[in-house]
């Protein structure tokens, strides 16, 4: 892509990025850094109120912000803000699963009624049919707890209904619910297909896999994320919540709008025992690109663990934003304009939205945080799809 011929100290400046080089003869970095900028500075002008982004190219280290940390104040989002990664949580669990297959504590092929007797069952669900793998894998057919309510379906319990209005969100952002609470929602619903014929993503897995962590190792599965991931590789600043509702200093408020047109709504504060493992951990985009790039390099699991972690199939619920996405377990490949793809699992939660990206090798690794989420289906869409166009560009950059 053509560079417009900037001094590369003012462009650092302008841009806010760390590590910039000593030359102007450089100009693959100063690319990155123009790209990065320019993508978030979009992002930000689609109606999000704040973006902030980490890239790392080899060794260097690339910083893009754009907007402020809440509305009607000119303080910017800062660089090192905390945010709730939603979904990406499902990637540190699934990490810890293949851990525990790797030391034989439980193999993917064991079914849930093993691990867990008694829990996935009633109408027409069973898990003596279902698998760790097909639960990683979002092939086990379960119905999706966090689904809109069908009109002559159960009603979701309060903890859920932060979900629907600005109101119910005011009286239940502080509401507990435990992880069997949430499966037994979903055993409300008929499963959507037979275990191991079909892809369809569904939170209901992946609490589902918490608890195997938990009643295979008797700790709670985010003291075995921590212990086995974030303590490893330093990640400071990425912890699971529990009950806690608030965000550690600094973070950009989390804005949520409930209708098309509606006022964004401050949902900053929720306790998300709602997500549990399927989407409850926060962290900064400096911790989550250095999960990715140790994920990617090697560094967690062993390789035959790897090859599982990387055996894909197609996802085609994610052909409208990203055709061609394939889904691992805990992980998605997605393919670049370039040829090749790349890593990643995109995150949303209240409020708060994650995309990220990682080559094969690690080298080179893209996070984004974005802190507002819409009610207005064709503003999101066309938000998510610009993200994922950003993405391809950085990727494809030379």
């Amino acid at each position: 892509m053509a560079l417009n011929k900037l001094s590369i100290p003012l462009f650092c400046m302008a841009s806010l990025v760390a590590g910039c080089p000593s030359s102007s003869s450089e100009e693959g970095d100063a690319t990155y850094d123009k790209l990065l900028q320019e993508g978030v500075d979009r992002i930000q002008a689609s109606g999000i109120v704040a973006v902030h982004a980490e890239m790392f190219e080899g060794d260097r280290q690339i910083r893009a912000r754009s907007g402020v940390a809440q509305l009607n104040s000119e303080t910017p989002v800062d660089f090192d803000s905390y945010f709730r990664m939603g979904s990406n949580t499902k990637t540190f669990v699934a990490v810890v699963v293949l851990q525990l297959a790797g030391e034989g504590a439980l193999s993917l092929d064991d079914t849930v009624e093993q691990r867990l007797p008694g829990v996935v069952s009633g109408n027409g669900n069973d898990g003596s049919l279902i698998t760790i793998r097909q639960l990683l894998q979002h092939t086990s057919g379960l119905y999706n707890y966090i689904a809109p309510a069908e009109p002559d379906g159960p009603d979701p319990q309060s903890a859920l209904a932060v979900l629907r209005s600005a109101d119910e969100y005011m009286q239940h952002r502080l509401d507990h619910m435990d992880a069997e609470e949430l499966v037994a929602l979903a055993m409300q619903h008929k499963p959507d297909f037979d275990p191991g014929t079909q892809w369809g993503y569904s939170n209901t897995n992946y609490v589902l896999a918490g608890m195997i962590i938990e009643r295979a190792t008797g700790n709670h599965w985010s003291e075995e994320v921590e212990a086995r991931i974030l303590d490893p590789l330093g990640l400071d600043h990425t912890f699971d919540p529990g009950d806690e509702p608030d965000l550690p200093a600094p973070h950009a408020v989390a804005y949520q709008q409930y209708e098309v047109d509606g006022p964004l709504v401050d949902v900053t504060i929720a306790n998300h025992t709602m997500a549990g493992a399927a989407g409850s951990l926060v962290t900064t985009t400096a911790d989550l690109a250095k999960f990715w790039r140790a994920l990617t390099e090697g560094s967690l699991l062993d390789p035959e663990q790897m090859a599982e972690l990387h055996e894909t199939i197609p996802a085609p619920a994610f052909d409208p934003i990203a055709p061609g996405t394939e889904y691992g377990l805990g992980i998605m490949w997605i393919p670049t304009s370039c040829g090749g793809g790349y890593w990643s699992h995109a995150g949303g939660t209240l409020g708060y939205s994650t995309r990220n990206a990682a080559s094969d090798d690690g080298s080179r690794v893209i996070v984004m945080s974005l802190s507002t989420s819409t009610d207005d289906p064709e503003a999101s869409y066309a938000t998510t799809i610009d993200t994922f166009k950003i993405i391809d560009q950085l990727m494809c950059a030379d």
